[in-house]
């Protein structure tokens, strides 16, 4: 079954370095799957950024010009290719475990729980 991914940003942390302020330096997000029969799986992570002033992605943007979408496309520039696999198939568990949940079963060779005793009502003089 195809998995749909959405990404979502949880918690921005900034810094002044050389200057500037407002500068991202860590980041936290969730990835979130979701199969075809609306069962959702999710990641949560977070990337550390150092401002580099030889950084060819672009030209800086200004805390307040930010958007979700830029900040996302940071991180999938860290975690695509590098360590995406390991988080969709940590989605994909959580998926398949609401598909198919893990139950706690009894020991075969343990003796049964015994049966409660209703309780017996009080009797009246």
């Amino acid at each position: 079954m195809a998995i749909t991914y959405t990404w979502k940003i949880t918690g921005l942390k900034t810094r002044e370095i050389s200057g500037v302020s407002g500068a991202v330096v860590q980041t936290y997000w969730e990835k979130i799957g979701t199969d075809e029969d609306g069962n959702e799986g999710k990641f949560s992570g977070a990337t550390p950024f150092t401002p580099d002033p030889t950084d060819e992605s672009g030209p800086f943007i200004p805390f307040e010009q930010l958007t979700e979408q830029n900040v996302i496309d940071w991180i999938k520039l860290v975690v695509v290719g590098s360590y995406e696999e390991h988080v969709n198939g940590k989605i994909q568990e959580q998926i398949d475990a609401k598909k198919s949940p893990i139950a706690d079963a009894p020991m075969p060779w343990a003796p049964p729980a015994p049966t409660p005793e209703p309780p017996v009502p009080p009797t009246t003089p």
